[in-house]
């Protein structure tokens, strides 16, 4: 018998199969086109940052920010919508599926949908002879622990909210920012000090780090267990909010 976590799991991947269209661009055509303008174009202009080209270095933080991006995306609209417009949790709180196993395969499918975007583009990252260490095999390890890290609080949101506008809000002063402060496209050592607490608390932060370390076969800015272990709180406390959250909702 097929568990009911698993069931809701394929529940969201027969709706994308109706959708994936709409998100093909933005999931796998959009990365690779930062990789070439900002890596190519704009690293011809940088040279070489930490003593290596700008594109070898850029590519763990595009592959993260995609990882964090899709995982925010999967865990908003379609986790509101399914309470208040399409009640489609409510269809399954009818049935043997749990809060737990709403939740968990709400984090399967945003892992599938994020693990196949980060193989794709480590493909093409790999074609353009920007991973510079066997390590880079681990890089979707460190991808989908992002990526449940930020989509589990990011759900617990979700369904604690009663409007879609206060994801404005959420991609405004916590989506943006991470993405600016993360180190994604810049050294986080060249902020202001006053600053750069603001990419240690980001989830996006410790993931680029972990990436850059895989790829390019260096030590991170802190230890490895250390970044890790502040991905690993993110997902347990967000997995706790998400699922407080979905049943307090469905029991409203």
């Amino acid at each position: 018998m097929v568990s009911p976590a698993v069931a809701v799991l394929e529940r969201h991947l027969c709706l994308y199969r109706r959708l994936w269209r709409a998100s093909a661009f933005s999931s796998f055509v959009l990365p690779v086109l930062f990789l070439v303008s900002f890596g190519v174009g704009v690293g011809r202009y940088v040279g070489e940052v930490g003593g290596v080209g700008y594109l070898a270095w850029i590519v763990p933080g595009v592959l993260a920010s995609t990882a964090f991006q899709m995982a925010v995306g999967d865990s908003t609209y379609s986790v509101l919508g399914d309470f208040k417009w399409v009640r489609g949790f409510h269809a399954m709180r009818a049935t043997p599926v749990g809060v737990r196993d709403m939740v968990v395969g709400g984090l399967l499918y945003a892992l599938l949908r994020v693990e196949s975007a980060v193989v794709v583009f480590l493909v093409v990252a790999g074609v353009f002879g920007a991973l510079r260490s066997p390590w880079a095999v681990v890089t979707p390890v460190v991808a989908a622990l992002l990526a449940v890290a930020v989509a589990a609080p990011v759900m617990g949101f979700s369904a604690s909210i009663d409007h879609d506008s206060y994801f404005a809000l959420l991609f405004r002063f916590v989506m943006i920012p991470s993405a600016l402060f993360g180190g994604v496209f810049f050294p986080v050592d060249q902020l202001p000090q006053v600053v750069r607490p603001l990419a240690y608390v980001s989830p996006l932060w410790h993931g680029v780090e972990l990436c850059r370390a895989a790829t390019l076969g260096v030590a991170p800015p802190w230890p490895v267990w250390v970044h890790a272990g502040v991905l690993l709180v993110f997902a347990g406390a967000g997995g706790v909010w998400a699922v407080s959250a979905f049943g307090r909702r469905l029991r409203d």
